[in-house]
């Protein structure tokens, strides 16, 4: 057997070992409540925690470059992001990442909210609130309440978004030259769901196509969260991956919306209107600017 077979076979008994490993509580479940649960013994021995980025001192940093862009949940290589929907039906390891964040926004796991990408001013829960949530009187209910002074419960409205209405996602991020180690890198900084606001969803024949962003989130506060949570792996099932392994590696395709610049921080729609071909190739030429950076730095 020569050397390249031995590798060949290290590695697929690594992988089936892990595979195993990750499949344990379903192969070895008596009844379904069991499947998911780890044992004392695993739970004892699990120290798992999202990889540290490291300090980087402002010294190292040669260049670098902040832009916006946004995440399509209409692209099937994004599906992750968003499916599933349905959550009533799935088991509890099966999140999209919209609830992941709005169940620990509720519970309190994720207090770093803002109103926008500049993380100026922070929100609370009650403050986009009325962007998740909106709730209607019926006219019975109006009648009821100026005949008799309340209004019974089955006659108010309660609408919630939920995943399904989560069309896009916006991340802002720096991609920066680190001098120390001569390596272009990307750091996550924020990251903000954006759909039409709940009222949408009570008046639909209304006009309300118009996107918001309902908050961001600081990114970097967040990260224990989303490496507990896990994303779907389409190349391989039993070894799902964390949605913050998924956002920090990139594996999403973007499109460039806005970089820093003099103008104000101005976005790309704002200098390129009613052309949607233009503004995309100025979204590559901003992205190409950056991989040339990299690319220059190694020029003599």
């Amino acid at each position: 057997m020569n050397f390249k077979n031995v590798v060949l076979t290290v590695v697929f008994v690594v992988v089936g070992a892990l595979s195993a490993q990750a499949q344990l509580n379903v192969l070895n479940a008596k009844t379904p409540d069991e499947i998911g649960k780890k044992t004392e013994a695993q739970i004892a021995a699990d120290n798992d925690e999202p990889l540290p980025y490291g300090y980087t001192d402002e010294r190292d940093v040669l260049w670098s470059k902040t832009v916006w862009e946004i995440i399509d949940l209409d692209e099937r290589v994004n599906f992750p992001l968003y499916y599933p929907i349905d959550t009533f039906n799935i088991g509890e390891e099966r999140r999209s990442l919209y609830d992941v964040l709005i169940k620990n926004i509720k519970n309190g796991n994720i207090d770093q909210i803002y109103a926008d990408s500049y993380f100026a001013n922070k929100r609370e829960l009650s403050d986009i609130r009325a962007s998740l949530t909106y709730r209607d009187t019926t006219d019975i209910g109006i009648d009821q309440f100026n005949a008799q002074g309340y209004v019974d419960p089955q006659y108010i409205r309660e609408f919630n978004l939920d995943a399904g209405d989560i069309e896009e996602w916006r991340i802002r991020g720096i991609w920066y030259i680190d001098k120390r180690q001569g390596e272009l890198k990307y750091r996550l900084l924020g990251i903000c769901p954006v759909a039409s606001e709940a009222r949408s969803k009570a008046f639909p024949d209304e006009n309300m196509d118009s996107k918001v962003e309902l908050f961001w989130i600081w990114f970097p506060a967040t990260r224990k969260v989303l490496h507990n949570a896990k994303a779907f792996n389409r190349e391989n099932t039993s070894q799902p991956i964390s949605y913050d392994h998924l956002l920090n590696s990139r594996r999403f395709d973007a499109i460039v919306y806005k970089e820093d610049n003099v103008q104000g921080d101005r976005e790309v729609g704002e200098y390129i209107n009613d052309n949607a071909l233009m503004m995309l190739l100025e979204s590559q030429r901003i992205r190409e600017q950056v991989r040339n950076i990299e690319i220059d730095l190694w020029n003599y």
